[in-house]
């Protein structure tokens, strides 16, 4: 009789843990537009022949029970990164976050959703040794890629749109 109380108890945890995993966790109502976000991401730079390859890992994540998302990417594994955390600000009734950089420098800014699939991020930065004072930068998630076109107001000018294509991938982020 114990054996099949053991097997009894056994196979109903199984099958707990098995529905558990199969329930994605819940993100706040105003984040929840960037559930298709969660995960991981990498995207290569394109560069000149000859120049050393960049690739840029990126790892989308729920925080904070599910109040913020922390995102962290680092650059061919941690030569640059940064993490940020976004969340909604009730007061401020918006999207906002907070970016820290291994380069010393950090932002803060807030998040426009467009569409299911598109929004545009605005950043102050503060403490660029670069001279770059805002960032814009828009994200559109098409076809199971994540293109994201990024301008720099720099010494006083906006620099003409990078883009990048983002894949999803199993590389992890690093930092040094």
């Amino acid at each position: 009789m114990t054996y099949f109380k053991a097997l009894l108890c056994t196979l109903c945890f199984l099958a707990f843990t098995t529905h558990a995993k199969e329930q994605p966790l819940k993100l706040d109502k105003h984040l929840s537009v960037f559930q298709p976000y969660l995960g991981s991401w990498q995207a290569d730079f394109d560069v000149a022949p000859g120049a050393k390859p960049v690739q840029d890992v990126g790892l989308w994540e729920r925080a904070l029970n599910g109040k913020a998302i922390r995102t962290k990417h680092s650059i061919n594994e941690g030569e640059y990164g940064g993490e940020s955390m976004i969340f909604y600000d009730s007061k401020k009734e918006s999207l906002v976050f907070y970016y820290f950089t291994t380069a010393g420098f950090y932002t803060k800014g807030t998040i426009k959703v467009l569409s299911s699939t598109q929004f545009v991020a605005y950043e102050e930065v503060t403490g660029s040794k670069e001279g770059i004072t805002k960032v814009k930068s828009t994200s559109d998630l098409k076809d199971g890629k994540l293109v994201v076109s990024t301008s720099y107001l720099k010494k006083g000018e906006w620099t003409k749109p990078e883009s990048r294509i983002y894949t999803r991938s199993n590389q992890a982020v690093k930092f040094k």
